[in-house]
Parts: structure tokens; sequence; C-alpha cells
């Protein structure tokens, strides 16, 4: 189906006008307190996990009914809550649930609740139907990177807390799907796993993970996390191969859109063999940071991938090499907020769209995050796997092409060097 569709055939409500008394299943996470007061026949209960920012919007239920909540009170939304006690509930919760039961899958959390959904639904023994149930994201987290992005390919301004918890409610309640790419993850202990928005090595995953004691200061836990880690500047070495968006276009032409099938990773090889020949390899060296990002932004207020959504089957990959300054690393965190900070023109900086990459560390330092989850840092690689699962979302254009968007002044801070070309 095209993006901008509506619930897909197999949902009770496949009419594209406001939801109307459509069953929702809602998966609360860490920050129950978002959960508007006014939702009809709805209960949310405190989680065990940590908190992110509480909007005071949402504290009160007169305020709760001018915002998010009247919206879904008019909708009259069916929902029935279930409330994640422990790390990976709502995996166990989503494996065992009949999902015919609901039109769709709403995670009121952050990041890592969407990635425990979606990594549930494709253990299931019928993962090819679950994987089509719709998920809708009302953030809850201290991150909400992917309901930031979806805010964003709605033609939202940017926004964070209760206003972003408002915008992606009336996303709700317009019932409108798009459908979404999935990063498909191997590592070297033969672990497989599923992404919705990331990967990250070095600097960015020792900031999510570091930043986890100061969780109750919500969005800014990582603006002080990334203050911490500058002081202390850490490199990583390690090896990084990769397939361009454009090398593979040009072999074989754009990925088409499909229907999940099996999740075969047609685009990588296992990882004792070399990368195929047609990769681009960046020598071994020290990286402070490796980034491969689905979505326009990595939290609510920091826009990193400014030049666009990149066509079904790419992903943003970012990496910034050793030799960079603490001034400089500073100033492209800071103008990340607006999505200034490829105009820096940091020549540490490196930008590609591709479609697979293959991460090897070499001297044990550092770890992964997935999602803001913990991976053990070990060989990793992984592949898009295009318009693999709906979303609820407000996105109606076709994504761009897969050609990376030039600097207004510079190409060489987005493109890598030609000694990493193939």
């Amino acid at each position: 189906m095209d993006a901008g569709a509506a619930f897909p055939p197999g949902c009770p409500s496949c009419d594209p006008q406001p939801l109307v008394a459509v069953p929702v299943c809602v998966y609360s996470g860490r920050l129950p307190e978002h959960a508007p007061k006014a939702l009809p026949r709805a209960g949310v209960v405190k989680s065990a996990r940590g908190q992110g920012q509480s909007p005071a919007a949402l504290q009160e239920p007169r305020t709760a009914a001018a915002g998010p909540g009247r919206r879904l009170l008019h909708a009259d939304a069916h929902c029935r809550a279930l409330c994640t006690e422990r790390r990976n509930h709502a995996r166990e919760l989503v494996r065992a649930e009949d999902l015919r039961r609901w039109d769709a899958l709403v995670v009121m959390s952050g990041d890592g609740l969407i990635h425990e959904v979606v990594n549930g639904l494709m253990e299931r023994p019928d993962w090819e139907t679950a994987i089509q149930k719709p998920l809708c994201s009302l953030p809850a987290g201290s991150g909400n990177a992917v309901a930031a992005s979806l805010n964003y390919y709605a033609g939202y301004e940017q926004v964070t807390k209760e206003d972003l918890l408002t915008n992606c409610t009336q996303l709700l309640c317009r019932r409108l799907l798009a459908p979404m790419d999935l990063l498909s993850l191997q590592t070297a202990c033969g672990q497989r796993l599923f992404s919705v928005l990331s990967l990250a090595w070095g600097f960015i995953a020792d900031v999510d993970l570091e930043s986890e004691k100061f969780r109750r200061l919500g969005e800014m836990r990582f603006t002080l996390g990334a203050c911490l880690r500058l002081v202390a500047l850490r490199t990583y070495r390690g090896s990084l191969a990769y397939l361009p968006a454009e090398t593979l276009a040009s072999r074989r032409g754009p990925s088409p859109a499909r229907a999940p099938q099996d999740p075969a990773d047609t685009h990588v090889v296992p990882l004792e063999q070399p990368v195929p020949p047609h990769w681009t390899v960046v020598p071994e060296q020290d990286f402070v940071l490796v980034l491969a990002l689905l979505h326009s932004h990595l939290a609510s207020d920091l826009f990193t991938a400014p030049m666009g959504r990149c066509s079904a089957g790419a992903m943003h990959l970012f990496y910034v090499r050793a030799g960079v300054s603490r001034a400089m690393l500073l100033r492209l965190f800071l103008a990340m907020e607006k999505g200034r900070h490829m105009e820096c023109h940091c020549p540490h900086l490196v930008y590609v769209p591709v479609v697979a990459f293959r991460l090897e560390p070499k001297d044990g330092k550092g770890v992964f995050t997935v999602d803001g989850e913990l991976l053990i840092s070990e060989a990793v690689q992984g592949q898009v796997l295009p318009n693999y699962f709906w979303m609820v979302s407000g996105y109606r254009e076709p994504p761009p092409s897969l050609k990376p968007q030039p600097s207004p002044r510079r190409k060489s801070q987005q493109t890598p060097p030609p000694s990493e070309r193939p």
C-alpha cells in the first residue's frame, strides 16, 4: 500500500476517517503520567521502570481533556493498557497477545519499548502476519526519536514534551499509515535482532547508556551526558564497511516495495567472510562515533538527518574520525538541535546513505546501543528491510532519491573521501 493509506485490509476499520470506536492496545512503559486522564475505557498503571520527562500539561484531568485526552475522547477509542514492569516485559506480552482483538498497538513510552514490541512480534510463530499489525508511538520516554521523526514527516514543526505527545495523538486519531523500514542485525555470537531506529557505537552509545542515571531529567539527560563525555573524550579502534545506496541503485535499481517475507539478509555475507568486493571499506582506524540511523531524529530535540528521508531500503550512516576537537564536537552537538551540524564543515565527519554495513571493534572498547538498548561490543552487521511494518504517520509524500543531499558549500563533509570509495 502507498504511504498515507488507512488501516490496511484485515483491520476492522479501513475507512480513512478520524478514528471512531477502534480498539487499541496500549503498551505503557516508563511514563504513565503521560496517559490522557480523559481517555475512555483505558487504564494506565505506573511502571516499575524509570521515568522520562513529565509534561505538566497532562498532570491534571482537566488539563488533559484540553489536549490529547480530548482528541481520543472525541474519537471514542477503546483501549486496554498493558503496563510493563521490567526490561523485555513488552517483548513477552506481545509474543502472547491475541492480536486479532486489536486494530493497532500503541506504544506509550520511549524508543526502547518500540524496540521490544517489534522484536516480540518478529519472534512469534505467526510473525509474517503479526508484523503487519499497525503500530503507533505516543512519546513518553526521554528520547522519543521515532515519535519526533513521525512528527517531522507529518509536516509539524519540531516540538518536545507535551506538544509532541499532542501531535502524535492527533496522528493516531487521523488513522493514516505509512510503511517503515526495519534494520536487521546479526552479531558475531549469532544473535539476530531488529532495530526500528538506530545502531550506535562510541560517543553516542556511551552518552545514551551513561546518562541513564539522569533519566529523571528527561531530554536534558543527553545534554548533561554529552558534556560529561566530552570532558573525557574517548576513541574506539575498529573497521567499517558498507554498501552505498548509490552503488546498489546503479547495479540493480531501487529496491521495490514489497510485503513482508522471510527476513533474509540478502546484501550481507557471514561475518567470518570478507565483505563483497563492491562494498566500500574504511581502513581500520580510531573512531569517535559510528551511527546507523533509519529516521530523521536521534531524540526529540536532535534533528540528526536533515538531508531528508532515505528511499525505502536505505539508511543514514554517519561516522566521526579520531582527531576531532572537543570544541568541534560540542559545536556539532549543539547545531544538531536545528539540523545545522552538516553546515559546520567538520573534516572528521562523514555521511553517506547505505543499505548495509559491517562494523568490527578491534580493541574491545565501547558498547553498542540498538534503539537505545545495550548490545555487547562485538562484530555486527546489518541491512535495511524495506517497507517491513506499518506505523501511524501523517507522512504522505514519496521518499526522496537514494542520492545524498550535498552541503550548500562543500560536499567533502557529507561524502566519504576518495580513498574509501569502492
